[in-house]
């Protein structure tokens, strides 16, 4: 193969991670209204520990575990900003609304 090849896979996996991002970020909105409605803090530390963890005891290589946490704590990071955002009530946004099935309306 060729670096065109090789380009078109990454096109192509970065278009599946910017479909598996956005479903992990509707799960987010999820518990955000969740939090939201038992009136829950939105910071969970233990829960992000866990998530880290998790990734970690997943991870295969190439990349080690001290990158895919650096990832993955940005990962977290946005998905606390849109839990934040439904939290507050902010799910009116079109990007961050989502129908009965969670799907965009």
């Amino acid at each position: 193969m060729d670096i065109d090849d090789w380009r078109k896979i990454i096109d192509e996996i970065d278009r599946q991670l910017v479909e598996l991002l956005n479903e992990r970020s509707r799960c987010a909105i999820e518990i955000g209204k969740i939090k939201r409605a038992r009136n829950l803090d939105l910071y969970s530390p233990d829960r992000e520990k866990e998530v880290i963890e998790n990734v970690k005891r997943a991870n295969r290589g190439p990349l080690d575990n001290d990158a895919m946490q650096r990832l993955f704590e940005r990962i977290i990071d946005e998905s606390r900003r849109v839990e934040r955002l439904a939290a507050g009530g902010a799910m009116e946004h079109p990007v961050l609304s989502l129908d009965e099935e969670g799907g965009r309306p």
